[in-house]
């Protein structure tokens, strides 16, 4: 299980305060009382998915398919900063990401550390 603090969530409800999704998710994750993987399987049948409940990294699966956005060169500074404000939205867009989710798999990013988590695909960018 992984634990969010209030401070975490404050600091993306500040950052994206203009993107309701985003917001919507942090709610999920407040009555989740910070619990990252129960507001991902929430936030999953919210936007029509099924998530695999057994798997205990299934967020881990999600956000390591879309690693080759969250870590596009562009974004890597923004990233490793922790100003979330243009990827969440950005990754939100795409096809591999469902909006809902797109705030969840940033924070399971950050409590994994950005370059640990990007470091597969540093040879390759």
């Amino acid at each position: 299980m992984t634990k969010v603090t209030q401070e975490e969530i404050a600091h993306f409800r500040s950052q994206l305060a203009d993107y309701p999704s985003a917001l919507q998710a942090l709610q999920v994750l407040e009555d989740c009382e910070g619990d990252l993987e129960d507001a991902a399987i929430a936030l999953a049948i919210r936007a029509g998915q099924q998530p695999e409940i057994a798997n205990s990294d299934w967020l881990g699966i999600l956000a390591r398919k879309c690693r080759s956005l969250i870590c596009r060169r562009e974004l890597r500074d923004d990233l490793l900063n922790g100003n979330f404000a243009e990827i969440v939205p950005y990754l939100a867009t795409s096809n591999l990401c469902p909006d809902l989710l797109a705030t969840p798999v940033m924070m399971y990013v950050m409590r994994q550390g950005a370059n640990d988590f990007c470091h597969p695909l540093d040879p390759l960018l």
